[in-house]
């Protein structure tokens, strides 16, 4: 369970001595209470928002117009955003600016649109990177990352701010952009209220512990009850049944619920049905019934899925499919059964929809995006929902889905990340992911957050979550996976390159260091080091207790007990050695074999000949051998079948052609390795290796120190000496322990140096930590780069690697610093010719160079640059059409349309931070070349 704020308590009511009644003093304190909670900021949100506030957002909205800032860890629908909207409020009514911020475009562009509905246009704007709209407007919404560029570059747009809304805060433990919240809260103004929504963490006391000590004053407010009751249900074939029993309450499961039985008997009648014998009895003869196997237990096809959620009554539904191909497939399967969800009225009224939003779309692009088949779909109330869709395809979804006409979309996980797309029902298709490494399973928190999105507030009664059953599904984990609706919430802060010459361009390094220890990553490290503390001491009290126990009253036992130890680790390493001397030996008697050889081998006590018919020299361990025996057969021997290795005793000449498939051709060079066995001299069969020892001088040494040591006469030597081992392995463990302590402290600072120390090599910073670091001309420009591969991109254009490229082939080379294929595979440039390959060419060599610089200097090594793209971008910024740049690939309309505009983002900022104006003209001319079409269209 999260643990639950810590509410103060009233003060003491000054009560009559002589009765229950209210005083008089108390009746007019709570009078006060009342004419000010009634003339409250709060009261008048209340009262213009429609409906009761929960307590936990009249607790947090309380504790934010007391001038504090806030945390809420609240479910996924619980309402959390209402403490951001009052923010919203709180900051109009004090002629103050709020900046709402979101994780990703998507559902900044949403709540734009609803904050424009509830304050009107003109109080409302819209930066996200490829979007802007009215950026100084009293209330901006925002994606995290431009804040962060504001912050580091003092943009005035930050004046008069007062209020900052972290919506999804929880994202700071995404590896990959985590690190830009953190920044964001170490760099804000120290008057600015912030406001932090998190999904439930079971650690949200410690995020709000570290929020108070780097931003003051923060209330702490956590909610665990979900406003709408999240019921949970497996799927067996086409009938749904409850996980839990009949006594579990879904609401409060608790750890280990009981399976419910109904649907063990279920899974079991599923297994029986269809069953097929497991194989006949070894006796054909015998009447036994055949045993029979359970039969395997397949998920319901997708549109019998369907029919069964809106016979149950549990559309509209969310079909989690974590795969964009996935998503798409399950569309077409369930138009393919004939379902339509709609009537008629429901289907011209998305036709209209569609038409409106749509209408902006290149009509000769149509076809390649696919819009007909995918209006056609929306019509019958079926959708796809991933980042792979053009932007206006995914938020035409989602109106309709929230408008509760679109009524089933299959959909991948980034629908679960803040996106108001509430459903009576969640659907899982399975319960592990690809997490860009390597399938895993879900955890309780993306099942929480996947779930979540189940129960619409103000509609539904009770939402519902359905998982599919198939034969791979452990219904006890995933139990335990439903009832453990909390995570912790673990930093994954880091120091990258333009963070490391923006910080040093305002902050002293001694200051910037600083700043980087107040990170939550290091709050996290130095809490964890009390623990490891803890665990110090303890082993320091068992040390104590060791040494005491061995104590020797004729002389020091630890100095002994160091010669035995030392004594044995010798005679381990003179095992080893010859073990090792042994493997060589055996390696270099193979490696010198030839094809006609005769070998002489030992076999426990028996001796064996063989005719070596071919080496195997390419193996890394050892080479293999195919030999002909005597008897005669055809084997492979290996340094493992021969470990006393082999000697050559003579030599037996085989035809180059000679066929061994031949039995013949066998036995005549059988016949003759006997005959060469027997003349072979008898001195050549000793084959065993001799391995020289190499530290026989200094074990002598020791062991007469030992036998001449005091404590070597003492008659309980062997108790001490256990004794001894015990202290041994306690101070190793204990060494390792305060080890990782010394990691831990001040461990982002020490990743901070070597990051510094990497600069200052290539030119961006100069000086020593000693008297001081100064950002360079080419840093202060690197600090206005903030592509993932900044410092790739930096070195490109410092080394004028991109000069003199046109503006289309510079948006090409460009792509390589943004694009990253969905899969492990990388591409590289081909050995095409003219400026645009040398240019890629000589970035991927870049980008190969910083990677072993990386390694140098104990830096994170960064994902190497990616070509994939490279000639599809270039196509398109030269005017060709979206069906000829498509032609080829595997790249999706919304994918090269989402590439895309991440590669204008990098180009707008070359257009200002470019250290030549040839390449700031050729990156502004680049802008308007990418961004026409399909890559233009903007839906806000």
């Amino acid at each position: 369970m999260s643990p639950r704020r810590k509410r103060r308590p009233d003060p003491a009511p000054e009560t009559s001595p002589t009765t229950d009644e209210p005083s008089p003093a108390e009746r007019y304190a709570a009078a006060r209470r009342r004419a000010r909670a009634e003339r409250s900021e709060l009261a008048a949100f209340a009262g213009r928002v429609g409906f009761h506030l929960d307590d936990f957002q009249r607790e947090a909205c309380e504790a934010l117009e007391e001038g504090r800032s806030v945390l809420v860890a609240a479910p996924t629908g619980a309402g959390k955003t209402i403490v951001g909207e009052f923010a919203v409020h709180l900051g109009l009514r004090t002629g103050r600016k709020t900046f709402y911020t979101t994780p990703i475009k998507a559902l900044s562009n949403q709540k734009y649109l609803d904050l424009v509905a509830a304050h009107g246009e003109e109080k409302v704007g819209l930066l996200t990177g490829d979007t802007t709209i009215n950026g100084e407007a009293q209330v901006v919404v925002m994606t995290t990352e431009v804040l962060r560029n504001m912050l580091y570059a003092g943009s005035s747009t930050l004046e008069d701010l007062g209020y900052v809304v972290m919506d999804e805060v929880h994202y700071l433990a995404d590896r990959f952009r985590g690190p830009v919240w953190e920044e964001v809260i170490l760099h804000l103004a120290e008057d600015v209220r912030l406001v932090s929504l998190s999904a439930t963490v079971s650690n949200a006391e410690e995020f709000g512990d570290w929020l108070s000590m780097v931003r003051g004053d923060t209330a702490v407010v956590v909610s665990e009850h979900r406003p709408v009751p999240l019921w949970q249900h497996v799927m067996v074939r086409s009938r749904v049944h409850d996980l839990y029993s009949d006594r579990v309450d879904p609401t409060d499961p608790g750890p280990n619920p009981p399976i419910s039985p109904d649907l063990l008997e279920a899974i079991r009648r599923a297994q029986r049905t269809g069953s097929a014998p497991a194989g006949r009895g070894r006796d054909p003869r015998a009447r036994r019934r055949p045993a029979m196997r359970p039969a395997r237990v397949r998920t319901a096809p997708r549109h019998v899925v369907v029919e069964r959620l809106d016979a149950e009554g549990l559309l509209p539904a969310i079909v989690f499919i974590f795969s964009r191909a996935g998503c798409e497939a399950a569309v077409e399967q369930v138009l393919r059964s004939g379902i339509r969800l709609t009537n008629a009225a429901e289907a011209r009224t998305i036709a209209q929809i569609v038409e409106e939003r749509c209408a902006a779309l290149p009509p000769e692009d149509l076809a390649v995006v696919g819009y007909h088949a995918w209006s056609q779909a929306l019509q019958r109330g079926v959708a796809a929902h991933h980042a792979g869709l053009l932007p206006v395809f995914k938020e035409t979804v989602e109106v309709l889905f929230a408008a509760g006409l679109v009524k089933v979309v299959y959909a991948t996980e980034t629908l679960a990340l803040g996106i108001n797309m509430p459903a009576r029902s969640v659907v899982l298709e399975q319960l592990e992911k690809w997490n860009g490494t390597a399938h895993a399973a879900l955890t309780p928190g993306e099942y929480t957050q996947l779930t979540g999105r189940a129960g619409r507030r103000g509609i539904d009664v009770e939402g519902h979550a359905i998982v599919l059953y198939r034969d791979d599904v452990d219904l006890t984990a995933l139990a335990g996976l439903a009832s453990r609706r909390t995570y912790p919430l673990r930093s994954s802060f880091h120091p990258t390159y333009n963070m490391a010459v923006n910080l040093l361009g305002t902050l002293p390094h001694p200051e910037a260091r600083e700043l980087l220890e107040s990170s939550f990553a290091q709050f996290q490290a130095d809490r964890g080091v009390v623990g490891l503390a803890r665990q110090a001491r303890r082993n320091e009290e068992g040390l104590a207790g060791y040494a005491e126990a061995m104590t020797c009253h004729l002389g020091d036992f630890r100095e002994y007990a160091r010669i035995r130890q030392r004594i044995s680790e010798l005679e381990k390493d003179r095992s080893r050695e010859r073990s090792l001397a042994a493997r060589r030996a055996v390696h270099a008697s193979l490696a010198g074999t030839r094809r006609g050889d005769v070998l002489e081998y030992r076999r426990g006590r028996r001796t064996l000949w063989a005719l070596v018919l071919d080496v195997d020299a390419d193996r890394l361990d050892s080479p293999v051998l195919r030999v002909l025996t005597p008897e005669p057969r055809v084997r492979t021997l290996t340094s493992a079948e021969l470990p006393h290795g082999a000697a050559t005793v003579a030599t037996v000449p085989i035809p180059k052609h000679a066929n061994l498939r031949d039995a013949g051709q066998r036995r005549d060079l059988a016949a003759r390795l006997r005959s060469a066995v027997q003349s072979a001299p008898p001195a050549s069969r000793d084959a065993a290796p001799r391995p020289v020892p190499t530290v026989e001088a200094e074990l002598e040494e020791l062991r007469r120190a030992l036998r001449a040591h005091p404590c070597h006469a003492c008659p309980d030597r062997e108790e001490h000496a256990r004794w001894a081992n015990r202290w041994a392995t306690l101070d190793a463990e204990h060494q390792r322990l305060l080890r990782r302590i010394e990691t831990r402290t001040s461990s982002i600072a020490r990743d901070f140096d070597k990051v510094c120390a990497l600069l200052t090599q290539l030119g961006y910073l100069e000086g020593d930590e000693a008297d001081g670091l100064v950002v360079t001309e080419n840093g202060r420009w690197l600090a206005r780069l903030y592509a993932e591969k900044d410092l790739v991109l930096a070195e490109c254009l410092r080394r004028e690697l991109w000069r003199g490229l046109d503006p289309a082939q510079l948006a090409g080379v460009v792509s390589t610093v943004v694009y990253s294929a969905r899969t492990d595979t990388v591409s590289r440039p081909g050995a095409g010719g003219g400026a645009l390959g040398e240019a890629v060419r000589a970035t991927v060599r870049v980008s190969d160079e910083l990677g072993e610089l990386e390694t140098e200097h104990g830096v994170p090594r960064a994902e190497p640059v990616d070509a994939g793209i490279v000639a599809a971008v270039h196509q398109w910024a030269r005017g060709a059409a979206l069906d000829t740049v498509l032609e080829g690939t595997e790249l999706g309309a919304g994918d090269f349309v989402r590439w895309c505009k991440q590669v204008l983002d990098v180009l707008d900022q070359l257009a200002t931070a470019a250290p030549d104006e040839e390449t700031r003209r050729s990156a502004r001319r680049a802008i308007d070349l990418v961004r026409r079409g399909v890559v233009a269209w903007s839906s806000v």
